[in-house]
Order: C-alpha cells, then structure tokens, then sequence
C-alpha cells in the first residue's frame, strides 16, 4: 500500500513552484509506492501543476489561507484555520496522510501539531533534531530551536528520542550519546547541563559517553549530541555558515597570493563537494519533530525542490517504520 504525505504546498521561500516540483521528483522517484497530498489554494496549485505532466499520484487538497512567515506563530494558527499547515496537520490526524511536512513557518507547524496531533504520551517537551556532517559521517544534534528553555530532565528525554531516532532512521544500534558543554569534565558547565550529566549518566538506557565541546561536533565525537534549543540553534546557524563562509575565506587568500587558475580550479572542485556536504537536502531535506503524535517533518524556509523531494522520501520512511511508535517506547522509560 502506497504511503500518503501531506504536503504544505505554500511553505518556504519558493513555494508553491519549488514544493511541488519536489513532490513530483518524489513520488516519480517511488516506483508507485508513494502519494502526494498538496495543500494550498486549489486554483494556485492546479495553475503551477500545469506545467507539469498529469501523474495520478499528486493531488490537490484547497486550504485557502496561507500563513506566513513572518506571523506570530500562536495567533496564526488560531486565526487561520483553514491554512495549509491547518488543514494538512488535520488530514494526517484523520488518517488521510501517513505523514505530514512543512517549510512554512516553524513555529506555526509546531503549535499546529501541538494543538491538533497533541504531544505523544509522557513527551515532556517536542524537539527538532538536525543532522550535521562530520569527519566520519554524520551526527545528530537536538534540540535545535524548539524550546528555548530547558530542564535537565527534558535533555534525557531528548537524548532518549534522537537515540530512537538513530536506531530506526540511520541505523545506529547503539548510538553513543554526549551532552553539550564548555568543558569534558562533569563538574563543567551551568546549573541545567551539570544536573543533566548526573541523570544521563544514571540513565542505564542510554549510551552516554560524557561531555562533549563545540569543537568536537564535527569530529564525530558521538551519534546524538544534547543540547537545549538556544544553544543547539546557535550552533546551527554557524554550522550552515561554513559551506559559503570557508569557500569565500579560500578565494580571498588565492587572490592574495595572486594563484595561478590550475590552483584556483582545483580549491574550486573541493569545495563545491564541501558545500554539498552541508547542504541540508543531503541529510533528507528536513528534520521531525520528535515528541508529537503523528510523523511531523520540518524544513528549511529555503529549501530547494531537490530538499523536498528527500524530505518527503524520509516522511514516507518515517511512516513505513513507524518511528513515532519507537520515539514513544523509548520516552516510556
């Protein structure tokens, strides 16, 4: 039976045309096993989707309000009830789509999915994960932005879902779980990470490996790292710097040093492959968010067709393997 995702056709900087331009790479992609429910404006849909060849797989769901990106998250989601982030968040409850993503307004999609999925059972806090590139493959770091202000015991229980979500998602058997710090040594850090130390490490569940600092992120250091959302968000926003900050620095110091255009091509190749590396369609487009009853995914404002496309391929893998009732096992502990 094919999977079913709801799309947020009008969320993002380059919708509706680059969402579903992806949602059509997707589902050709799927070999019949996938369906794409578009939400948004019907007329403004059915007018992007006729550029493109018919495909029974896409289909076309009116939401006529669009909520944007700069409004007040709370407020817009009460006043626009047939919004697209509305109204596809209310199909996936319904069973009308195994999954649901968005690259609208984050804050709108998680207070919709508060609202409507509500939180799973004994989820203290949701929490959006992201994937970061290392020396030897990849890490997941949450929460990146979805609560500002943390308890200790809501970074076990973050630890515990993107420990669930390595196990199912990337395959990880047992992934090695850091916390976030300033220094390696427990006594480190402030109030919140020295208590959260103490309960990761009397956690038998979770295979905690200690402090980790800013500079070890990229080294692999371990599989999950935890951190509260204003510091995993910081540390984001750096992060997606480096593929267009390191390639900028690089072209500075060739013209300072006058190299010739063999070197220059060559610096070029490497770090078009850098970029990709931090291109976040390269770790499936988007991120969940862990904690809520349903299959949530969230991308980037900027996300690109190509983005799309393997998000709605990770929310369909999402919904094959049932990762929400692994998130669910795992915060029942």
């Amino acid at each position: 039976m094919a999977v079913r995702v709801a799309v947020d056709a009008m969320g993002g900087d380059h919708a509706p045309g680059e969402v579903i331009s992806g949602a059509i790479r997707a589902v050709r992609q799927a070999d019949g096993d996938l369906k794409v429910l578009l939400y948004g404006p019907e007329p403004k849909l059915r007018a992007v989707l006729a550029a493109h060849e018919p495909d029974p797989r896409i289909s076309v769901v009116h939401a006529p309000d669009v909520i944007g990106m700069g409004e007040v998250p709370v407020a817009a989601v009460r006043a626009k009830p047939r919004s697209s982030i509305h109204l596809g968040l209310r199909g996936h409850r319904a069973g009308a789509a195994d999954a649901f993503l968005s690259a609208g307004n984050t804050g709108a999609v998680v207070a919709a999915s508060l609202f409507l999925l509500k939180r799973l059972s004994g989820a203290k806090r949701p929490s959006i994960p992201s994937f970061f590139p290392t020396t030897a493959g990849a890490c997941i770091l949450l929460d990146v932005g979805s609560n500002m202000d943390s308890r200790p015991e809501h970074l076990v229980q973050f630890a515990r879902m993107g420990s669930a979500y390595a196990r199912i998602m990337a395959e990880i058997e047992q992934p090695r779980v850091a916390l976030l710090n300033v220094g390696e040594e427990p006594a480190k850090g402030n109030e919140l990470v020295r208590k959260a130390h103490e309960m990761l490490t009397a956690a038998q569940d979770i295979n905690f490996v200690g402090n980790v600092e800013g500079q070890d992120i990229l080294h692999h250091r371990a599989e999950v790292i935890v951190c509260d959302g204003f510091v995993g968000n910081v540390v984001l926003k750096l992060v997606e710097s480096i593929g267009t900050a390191l390639p900028r620095m690089a072209e500075q110091e060739l013209d300072r040093l006058e190299a010739d255009p063999a070197a220059r091509r060559v610096l070029s190749r490497i770090f078009k492959r850098l970029r990709r590396r931090f291109n976040p369609a390269d770790y499936g487009g988007g991120a969940p968010l862990l904690g809520v009853d349903g299959e949530v995914f969230i991308l980037h404002g900027r996300s690109s067709a190509d983005a799309v496309e393997r998000c709605i391929q990770l929310a369909a893998r999402a919904a094959r393997l049932n990762l929400n009732a692994a998130i669910k096992e795992a915060i029942a502990l």
